[in-house]
């Protein structure tokens, strides 16, 4: 009779360690095969497109346009093929560096304290004064004006007659037969106008949906979710705005009151960075 380990205590321990476990996109599939669904029926039922399914159940989750993507399409496939996704999610942070924490406010506020933005001259309130000027002399003109001869008066009812809203027009009717040449149609630029010390991005959404993301010079979110179809998001800072667009085919941009022309293709991610000299310099 021996005394020890029986044969079956010698028998090597089974791996479990994490290199065994299955690839997130391994149990997606699996669980998709499982359920008896086919990738188009999963896309139509989470609107998550048929190309990023396919990516995501071979590893591949650059497609994604980021962490933040990839972990909403990784809880909502999870879902849709009736798995829980809190494993997927806390095995996608372990292999991805771990989730990314929320930027602080209270930092970014007292850094803006501490370095105030240098800002340019005040044209508008220097306009505003002129105006101001012009219009005083244009008044102490006609009220001088009003006790003198004729000459005078008839000066006065022509600076009255030539503001805007009072009397008839002082450029003369044509005399031929052709018609007054039409005024040309209002540019990009007046449709949506745009001041001129800050950078504005109207982003709107008139050929689809699409999930957008929008942050400010120093990094601080702007607005990070879904844009439905014809919606719009304005926003504003004053150095530049920076843009995720994770369907940039269905997004129309206005950058600085100027129409963005960029042909971007359907389905394509798109990153951007606008500030207050573009369109023109960017």
């Amino acid at each position: 009779m021996s005394i020890g380990n029986s044969p079956e205590d010698e028998r090597p321990f089974e791996d479990v360690s994490e290199e065994a476990r299955p690839s997130i996109g391994r149990v997606l599939k699996d669980a998709r095969l499982a359920a008896g669904l086919t990738v188009d029926e999963v896309s139509a039922a989470t609107r998550v497109r048929i190309a990023i399914v396919h990516a995501i159940e071979a590893d591949d989750f650059a497609p994604c346009g980021g962490d933040v993507y990839a972990r909403g399409h990784i809880r909502t496939l999870a879902r849709a093929v009736h798995i829980d996704p809190a494993p997927l999610l806390a095995q996608y942070d372990a292999e991805h560096g771990g989730r990314p924490a929320p930027t602080p406010a209270a930092p970014l506020f007292g850094a803006e304290r501490i370095r105030p933005e240098r800002r340019g001259p005040n044209w508008t309130a220097a306009m505003v004064a002129a105006i101001v000027v012009v219009v005083g002399f244009v008044g102490f003109t006609a009220v001088k004006g009003g006790s003198g001869g004729g000459d005078t008066n008839a000066k006065s009812h022509v600076a009255e007659g030539s503001t805007p809203g009072t009397g008839k027009p002082s450029s003369p009717k044509p005399t031929g037969g052709k018609p007054a040449d039409q005024k040309p149609a209002p540019s990009d630029s007046a449709i949506a106008a745009a001041p001129q010390d800050k950078v504005t991005v109207q982003v709107s959404a008139p050929n689809g949906r699409s999930w957008i993301s929008a942050k400010d010079h120093n990094g601080r979110m702007l607005f990070d979710g879904l844009l439905n179809k014809g919606e719009s998001k304005t926003f504003q800072d004053s150095t530049k705005i920076n843009l995720i667009l994770g369907d940039a085919g269905a997004i129309q941009l206005y950058v600085n009151g100027k129409k963005i022309e960029d042909q971007f293709q359907p389905g394509a991610v798109e990153r951007l960075t606008y500030t207050k000299g573009d369109p023109q310099v960017g």
